[in-house]
């Protein structure tokens, strides 16, 4: 399941995920925390799903499928956060992957500056994985952290959740993406830099966290199901 925001152009969101999720063999439902209006270059308009609404579409979901993942993206403000922490805590028995969503590709901030110690408080300690890139690491630990396994180890320690730092704002041709799994164990994965165009780099962010959690619903390890979906994003733009 994902719990995030709509994305009218398709790239990245909710309907970035379900496509991933379809295409890695798993069956996407989704909850809706904001309507954008967007493409690559921009994000014109974002308007608020309510709050009522957001709780009867998790409801949903949970009272017909037995939702194996749950990979959160744009969570918005922290009264959404408060409530998809307070509804998962009740419903959610399997993993929890948290795509920090904190500024759009385009640059548009996507969830509140004062959401954030929201999002630390409530929705992290059950995660199972959060996946922030250089600059959303930086945002949630309150500091400019190096770009290494280094951070990713002291994000865990802090978080108490496996944590993959993603190299995709990194420099050079070749890019490194740190995990640090739940029991402190570092992982690292090197690929190349892709000439990718507006269109094909937008919602990589999302792209990579719902295949992540695909491959975890189908039971993969942790250190597996991100070796495949880093692989999986560098194979299909």
């Amino acid at each position: 399941m994902t719990i995030g925001g709509s994305d009218s152009c398709g790239g990245a969101g909710v309907q970035a995920d379900l496509r991933i999720f379809e295409t890695l063999g798993v069956r996407g439902c989704s909850a809706i925390t904001a309507l954008t209006a967007q493409n690559p270059l921009a994000v014109t308009r974002i308007e608020a799903v309510s709050l009522a609404q957001l709780d009867a579409e998790i409801h949903a979901v949970f009272d017909y499928y037995d939702v194996a993942v749950v990979k959160t993206g744009m969570l918005l403000d922290a009264e959404h956060i408060a409530l998809i922490s307070a509804l998962l805590s009740q419903l959610h028995q399997g993993a929890l992957v948290i795509d920090p969503v904190l500024v759009s590709s385009s640059g548009r901030p996507l969830l509140d500056t004062a959401a954030i110690d929201t999002l630390v408080q409530a929705l992290v300690p059950m995660a199972t994985l959060m996946t922030p890139n250089f600059d959303e690491a930086d945002a949630l630990m309150g500091e400019q952290c190096e770009r290494s396994a280094a951070t990713a180890s002291l994000m865990r320690d802090r978080f108490e959740c496996a944590v993959l730092l993603t190299g995709g704002h990194g420099e050079g041709d070749m890019l490194t993406d740190y995990l640090c799994d739940a029991r402190g164990r570092g992982h690292h994965y090197t690929h190349a830099r892709q000439a990718w165009n507006k269109d094909q780099s937008h919602g990589t962010g999302c792209r990579l966290a719902s295949a992540i959690s695909a491959h975890l619903a189908h039971t993969t390890p942790l250190p597996e199901s991100v070796q495949k979906a880093i692989h999986y994003l560098q194979s299909n733009k």
